[in-house]
């Protein structure tokens, strides 16, 4: 229940700006997406703060940030006020742009595969804004609507989010040559942890989440072992591969030109490699604006043609 000081409705306007500060998280973006001027988003934000007797945002020298009470608020207005304006087809400000979409996502999938397919949607006049991080992180924000996609790479949970199958990436272990050239390839034909044990193992973190899953799944043991260097990003993880500083694991589609010119070569080419499927994510029940329907039908289809 929204606490308020005084009896009456609250005013859509204000709604409107509130979810627009929300989602761009500054009052400067969000004056420009809804059409308005800096002061006036800064009174109606105030207006709608006092209006329900809560704080909404910390002012921070760059930006605010959301308090609990707006998030709170902005988890059940977002479909609706998503809803409205797909009714009136943007009629609640006729000369306000379409607000940029909102998307999310893992830097390197992003990095790799999205952003070098986004000139189509430039061309028609659709603007982003890419966030990155982690899974769980962008699902919560997308959840309570700061994000309008998200590509996670585990399944939602709950009946808040919908989501479908993006794309399957496959786990490949790498070298460069120098490496490849040292191994006993029948030995790791045969037993394939023992012919890398003096290869230095190059990880994302610290527990080898990704070359776990590899030796699990490829030679059904256990991997136990310090890495020699920890990266908390995969384009970097594959940069120290490329720099000779030993071995790691890594989707495919982050290193399928290393892999044809001959800079970086597969260890092992098992028939059943470790594969781990990626899902696009929004929130159930909206009504999305034209340009968030474009870009999720690009981003399925660029995906599929990979």
């Amino acid at each position: 229940m929204i606490d308020k000081k005084s009896n009456g409705s609250l005013d859509l306007a204000q709604l409107r700006t509130f979810l627009a500060v929300y989602r761009a998280g500054s009052l400067t973006a969000a004056a420009r997406l809804v059409g308005l001027t800096q002061p006036t988003v800064t009174t109606q934000l105030r207006a709608l703060e006092d209006h329900m007797g809560r704080q909404l945002f910390e002012r921070l020298p760059r930006g605010v940030t959301p308090t609990p009470a707006a998030d709170d608020l902005a988890a059940r207005l977002a479909a609706p006020m998503d809803a409205l304006e797909a009714i009136t087809g943007g009629a609640l400000d006729e000369a306000a742009p379409e607000p940029p979409v909102l998307l999310g996502g893992p830097a390197e999938f992003l990095a790799a595969v999205v952003v070098p397919s986004l000139g189509p949607l430039l061309d028609k006049g659709v603007r982003l804004r890419v966030t990155t991080g982690l899974s769980e992180d962008l699902l919560a924000g997308l959840r309570t609507g700061r994000y309008d996609l998200v590509v996670s790479t585990i399944r939602p949970r709950g009946r808040a989010l919908t989501s479908e199958p993006l794309a399957d990436e496959d786990f490949v272990l790498v070298a460069t040559p120098d490496w490849t050239d040292k191994i006993d390839h029948d030995l790791l034909t045969r037993d394939g942890p023992a012919a890398l044990a003096d290869i230095p193992l190059i990880s994302y973190a610290d527990d080898l989440p990704i070359l776990r899953r590899y030796w699990r799944h490829v030679f059904d043991t256990r991997l136990v072992a310090e890495p020699a260097l920890v990266i908390p990003d995969l384009r970097a993880v594959k940069a120290a591969a490329l720099a000779g500083l030993g071995a790691t694991v890594l989707p495919r589609y982050l290193c399928t030109t290393e892999i044809a010119n001959g800079s970086l070569r597969l260890l092992l080419d098992p028939e059943d490699a470790p594969i781990n499927t990626g899902f696009l994510a929004q929130r159930s029940g909206a009504h999305p604006l034209p340009h968030v329907t474009l870009v999720r039908d690009h981003l399925l289809q660029v995906a599929r043609s990979c």
